[in-house]
């Protein structure tokens, strides 16, 4: 099953269990789409054709929200996908967006710093009649930066005639940034786990992290900082375990000066820290890793998701058979859309936060989010996907009923 397909049988699913599947309709493809084809000139002097998409899936609730990826894999299917996923996140976390997601096929290796400034500033110019910060506001996605967005940002400016911050969000911190935007997927999925310790009283938890990338390296830091245990972290190098806990310092350190997760203790392949028995399981890095090959092997009490799509329909059948708690992605990686959020308000009343604030803000905001979930997934009897999906499904709902 493709990518989009995966996700309009979720949100068929979910509007079938809240009995308005005659909604799905309207909401299982964009509301708009648009292919670009842009010339960038390149350091050699020769100019070269790309492929761009943006997808606009619905702004029901809100301006459209999305990343930008770069990808040599970038398809108009996983681009329409993307969009309805952001559409469920935005609704599950109680953000005023719709969903939004543009990406470019290219290989950003193969790019120089120049070419990648060029191109970025060549997408933003094809779709600039379709983004506004009161229509749709990209944001980074994979093998996209603050760099790309700041980039992004100055061209649309430039193309208006006058400064347009909130066109943008997830750009540097001294270009109209927010501060804490770099922790918050991260931290998010943390407070999550903070709730779930205090809500089920648990002592001395322990946690492995499937990956140690922008989003689950900041998890790793804040899961030590309230009293969880990681005991393994791996990335596409390699694997650290250490039963008594690993540091996070000297991991971000060994990291820096290896080029990989290396620090002392036992070596795991990456596919046993899926394996291990411990209380929280964080999938952090790419899709599929859950799948009906290795399911029956998963043993943690929870599994909370920072990657999207970590753990495939099939897994998931299991993991609810075997008992495992699940909060899906739509909810456990949504601290960076709300941070998101608070970018795009800083932006509009040009007042700026603190640190400190922001991540306060961004606590209470998914602990609120996640005891709804809990609320709706024990009432309903639901699934932990199930119920993200039924929330979200009822919150489009309602606002297009709203309109009728």
């Amino acid at each position: 099953m493709s990518e989009l397909e995966d996700a309009r049988e979720n949100l068929r699913e979910a509007l079938k269990s809240i009995g308005k599947e005659e909604y799905y309709r309207r909401l299982k493809s964009p509301e708009r789409f648009v292919e670009v084809n842009f010339p960038v000139k390149l350091d050699s002097g020769k100019t070269k054709m790309f492929k761009g998409y943006r997808s606009q899936h619905s702004t029901l609730r809100g301006p459209a929200k999305g990343g930008i990826r770069f990808s040599e894999n970038v398809t108009e299917d996983e681009v329409k996908a993307l969009s309805i996923w952001m559409s469920l996140k935005c609704a599950v976390a109680g953000l005023p967006f719709g969903g939004g997601k543009g990406g470019v096929a290219v290989d950003t290796g193969e790019l120089s710093k120049s070419e990648e400034e060029r191109l970025s500033r060549r997408y933003i110019d094809s779709v600039a009649e379709l983004i506004g910060e009161n229509k749709d506001i990209p944001a980074p996605d994979m093998n996209t930066s603050a760099r790309h967005m700041a980039w992004m940002m100055d061209e649309y400016s430039q193309d208006e005639r006058e400064l347009k911050p909130a066109v943008i969000t997830g750009k540097p911190v001294e270009l109209f940034g927010s501060k804490g935007r770099k922790e918050a997927t991260g931290y998010g999925a943390a407070y999550i786990i903070e709730d779930i310790m205090e809500r089920e009283n648990l002592e001395d938890p322990t946690a492995a992290v499937q990956g140690f990338g922008n989003a689950a390296a900041p998890a790793v830091r804040k899961l030590e900082e309230i009293g969880v245990k990681v005991v393994a972290v791996s990335d596409s190098s390699g694997t650290a375990y250490d039963e008594n806990g690993l540091d996070h310092s000297n991991l971000v350190e060994c990291r820096r000066d290896h080029g990989e997760v290396c620090l002392a203790g036992e070596r795991l392949e990456p596919e046993e820290v899926l394996e291990l028995d411990v209380d929280f399981l964080v999938p952090g890095a790419i899709a599929g890793v859950i799948n009906k090959e290795n399911v029956e092997r998963v043993k943690a009490d929870y599994i909370v998701e920072i990657a999207n799509g970590p753990t495939t329909r099939e897994a998931d059948k299991v993991l609810e058979e075997k008992g495992i708690e699940m909060v899906p992605d739509i909810l456990a990686n949504s601290g960076g859309v709300t941070a998101s959020y608070y970018e795009w308000v800083q932006n509009r009343t040009g007042e700026y936060w603190k640190k400190e604030e922001v991540l306060e803000k961004l606590k209470k905001s998914l602990q609120e989010a996640y005891r709804q979930f809990e609320d709706v997934r024990k009432e309903k009897e639901l699934y932990g996907r199930e119920a993200a999906y039924v929330i979200a499904a009822k919150k489009l709902v309602s606002s297009s009923e709203s309109m009728e």
